[in-house]
């Protein structure tokens, strides 16, 4: 098991600690895998809403980078944490929230892996239908069938699948802006520039949504990194490789909505690869579209499965799920994922722009919390058997975090704009939705605050569990309690 080539091909781990002589692969698989996650026909379509909702393209450009800096700022300090800590992202939430406590945040993620799931399946569905001749709900349940077994064999199939998406998403992408830039007068669609501080933030929210939401499970594809690999280069990997993959998708989506003249909601798949042509040349941009959300797809569906099991074991004590019970809630996370793609297939577009917007009051408050705790308060000083001990260090629910999680979404709500619910600040700020940045800021610094004067004990190391019959710190030292 300490050698990458033995390491078997089905995951054996699921949210347990990864031990040291089981730790494998390199920084490059970090930047590939987020790459090939984000170059891919959802990320398309998200930088597209910038235009489509009422932006131009200049603005437009300029508040997505900015919204992927800031995002994927606040993912790649997530996913420094798996190297260091060998433990799932959400496990690692119970020192902040309680061995119970965690379980409030835990299933809002699983609801927005459901609905990432679902909407993915949906896009893969038109591809694949394109691509065999058969109807998109069709599409849909082949492309489930895939997630399952990827998702079940877990995660060094994910990572090789990853980076081969990245390859066929580059080259994919390359070719469509070539054609693109062909059919497109680029320098005549940047000269319109019409600011608007609605549009211009809704640009950014969409982008900051997009990586911020990776957060609550980027840590789970790092925690099989050594444990003495680099915090800094982990956070340039991971955070390079989405936000690079993230931008060249939705400057590609930007473009395309610019230039559609109305003709790409409701048709994005074939609206992209109808800028290609036809025949062989587009059956393998509907490959390539279909086997790009296979990646980002299986993460969701993985995380999903990693969410529904640390909810489970807080409340049984055990970390450990069988090979079966894995495939159980996979069939169950993907199966309920399908239906809602199979429903709401053709209302996808505004749904989906609501969604991602509506998910940001339930993670910036979680990052928020996370990421101060872990940087300021706690550092990598975890205790981890007591991760699974209600009756230990961490207990069964954390006040302090729990009631700052509450304040971080309740005070989000008057600048919360969507379809779901409009916010009665939102008015007198001209329709622009800054939730998500209250929901970064203020919790932070109440959490940091509160949390210096009131946190619990913590350990001198970082605790790990009995190997070879003793209670090891990372320096190979008996444990301190």
């Amino acid at each position: 098991m300490a050698a990458n080539d033995t390491t078997p091909l089905i995951e054996r781990r699921s949210i347990d600690y990864i031990p040291e002589a089981e730790r494998h692969g390199r920084l490059l698989s970090q930047f590939t895998l987020w790459m090939g996650a984000n170059l891919q026909i959802t990320a398309i379509v998200t930088g597209a809403l910038a235009v489509v909702l009422g932006g131009d393209v200049f603005w437009s450009l300029i508040g997505l980078l900015i919204g992927q800096l800031i995002g994927g700022g606040v993912m790649a300090l997530h996913a420094a944490q798996g190297p260091k800590l060998g433990l799932p992202q959400m496990i690692s939430s119970r020192v902040q929230f309680g061995v119970y406590g965690a379980a409030i945040p835990i299933v809002l993620v699983c609801l927005m892996y459901l609905g990432f799931t679902a909407t993915g399946t949906v896009l893969s569905g038109q591809a694949l239908g394109q691509l065999f001749g058969v109807s998109d709900s069709v599409g849909i349940l082949i492309f489930a069938s895939v997630i399952v077994l990827v998702t079940v064999l877990g995660y060094r199939v994910i990572h090789f699948i990853g980076r081969v998406a990245s390859v066929i998403g580059v080259i994919a992408f390359v070719y469509l802006f070539s054609r693109l830039m062909s059919q497109t007068d680029v320098g005549a669609l940047l000269q319109i520039r019409h600011f608007s501080w609605s549009s211009f933030l809704l640009a950014v929210s969409l982008a900051a949504s997009w990586q911020i939401a990776f957060g609550p499970y980027v840590a789970d594809y790092s925690r099989y990194l050594p444990s003495k690999t680099s915090s800094v280069k982990t956070f340039f990997a991971a955070g390079a490789g989405s936000v690079i993959g993230a931008q060249v998708a939705m400057v590609l989506g930007v473009f395309a909505a610019a230039m559609s003249n109305g003709q790409f909601a409701g048709h994005e798949v074939a609206y992209i690869v109808g800028l290609s042509g036809t025949g062989a040349t587009a059956a393998l941009l509907y490959f390539s579209i279909a086997f790009g959300k296979v990646t980002i797809s299986t993460l969701n569906s993985y995380g999903s499965f990693m969410c529904i099991a640390t909810i489970i074991s807080g409340f049984r004590g055990r970390l450990e799920v069988t090979r079966l019970q894995r495939l159980v809630f996979v069939l169950v996370i993907v199966g309920a994922a399908t239906l809602i793609a199979l429903l709401g297939q053709h209302s996808f577009l505004g749904a989906f722009k609501s969604f991602i917007l509506f998910l940001l009051a339930f993670f910036t408050p979680w990052s928020a919390i996370n990421l101060v705790d872990y940087y300021c308060i706690t550092g990598e000083r975890y205790d981890v058997p007591a991760l699974s001990d209600p009756n230990g260090r961490y207990g069964r629910w954390n006040l302090l975090g729990i009631s700052v999680y509450v304040f971080g979404v309740l005070v989000q709500l008057p600048f919360i704009s969507t379809k779901f619910y409009t916010g009665p600040l939102v008015a007198a700020l001209g329709d622009v939705d800054i939730s998500w940045i209250i929901g970064l800021v203020l919790p932070a610094a109440v959490y940091y605050v509160c949390a210096k004067k009131w946190h619990g004990t913590v350990p001198d190391h970082l605790i790990l569990p009995k190997e070879q019959g003793a209670l090891l710190t990372t320096d190979g030292l008996p444990a301190q309690a």
